[in-house]
């Protein structure tokens, strides 16, 4: 296969003098020197180079039977003879590009097929191995260059835990990365957590809380997911990996519902009205559809015995004698309405 070169030594560029020269030339029917140098008062050199850019342009060619008389020939014909070697390798060319396109998008079928059950076979992983886990967290955020989103149930986490994610969001969030996470309200009351949130959002990570979230996970540029993975009485934890388009973008769907509707974590002002507010309301309404203190503390991301705290402070309130009064009285109040109680 030939390819043109990109400046062709042939197609020379025709200058103003040497454009003078042609067309006296064609007036006199052949290139003579002599004359064409008299009448453009050209020097000897002149007048060659013009010679050899008209000769290189196939506008002067030799004449039948005359090899050394140079006569001059029309534009139309000079430009055939001296462009149609190289159209036709363009025209060769472009059909070895065709060729070539057309070889290729042949195996887009047997692509799709094999993309189809990868991601039938990767689409999800279930990892029981806790160092597997957080060897494949490790290398996910090293490799995470737009967004990382985390939803965090529960209350306080322990200091180890916070000083590892501390070092890794930081690591993630100095690439530029933007990281937001979602505890839960109960988590604005411990000193470690509060502590973490102030350095991580310093560095221009996003926190909030919420009063009840779904379960924990890990959003890596909305492509990969990881989430708990779900199992029976005695069996080790794990992790499932997602990796499905339609259900990562589903995932994230959700956690944009929960980010909307939680409050910004600001570590000065982590005992925020707002928030107590929200948590008594969830209490109210967890007592109201019969939970008991266990599922109201493990929904809220607190311990059983602050629970029961809050349970006997709302009760004392509402002046209410069981559970059930509780309910009644506060959806009397405007309480589970979101409204500020009222007589």
């Amino acid at each position: 296969m030939t390819v043109l070169p990109d400046a062709p030594a042939e197609f020379a560029e025709l200058d103003d003098l040497s454009a003078a020269a042609y067309g006296h030339a064609v007036e006199l029917g052949r290139f003579d020197a002599g004359d064409i140098a008299e009448r453009l008062s050209l020097t000897p050199a002149e007048v060659e180079r013009a010679r050899q850019v008209l000769t290189r342009l196939r506008l002067l060619q030799p004449m039948p039977g005359e090899p050394g008389v140079l006569v001059p020939v029309g534009p139309d014909v000079a430009a055939a003879d001296l462009v149609g070697s190289a159209e036709q390798r363009i025209r060769d060319l472009q059909q070895a590009v065709t060729d070539v396109r057309g070889r290729l998008l042949s195996l887009n079928p047997a692509y799709f097929e094999g993309r189809r059950l990868r991601n039938r076979l990767e689409a999800f992983d279930v990892i029981d191995d806790v160092d597997t886990i957080q060897s494949m967290l490790d290398h996910l955020g090293s490799r995470c260059r737009q967004e990382m989103f985390t939803v965090q149930p529960g209350g306080a986490r322990p200091g180890d835990v916070l000083d590892a994610a501390r070092r890794s969001t930081l690591a993630i969030r100095s690439r530029g990365v933007r990281i937001r996470t979602i505890y839960q309200h109960p988590a604005r009351s411990d000193l470690a957590t509060r502590a973490y949130v102030r350095d991580v959002t310093a560095a221009g990570v996003e926190v909030r809380t919420a009063d009840e979230v779904i379960d924990r996970m890990i959003v890596y540029d909305r492509e990969t997911v990881f989430l708990p993975a779900h199992r029976g009485p005695g069996r080790p934890p794990g992790a499932a990996v997602v990796r499905e388009p339609t259900l990562v973008a589903f995932v994230c769907s959700v956690f944009e519902h929960l980010w909307d509707g939680a409050t910004p974590f600001v570590p000065e002002s982590a005992r925020a009205p707002a928030t107590a507010d929200d948590l008594r309301r969830s209490i109210v309404r967890l007592m109201a559809n019969g939970y008991k203190d266990e599922v109201i503390a493990r929904r809220l991301g607190m311990s059983v015995r602050t629970c029961r705290r809050h349970i006997s402070e709302i009760t004392e309130e509402l002046e209410a004698t069981s559970r059930f009064q509780a309910g009644v009285n506060a959806a009397r109040s405007g309480l589970l309405d979101g409204g500020e109680p009222h007589g």
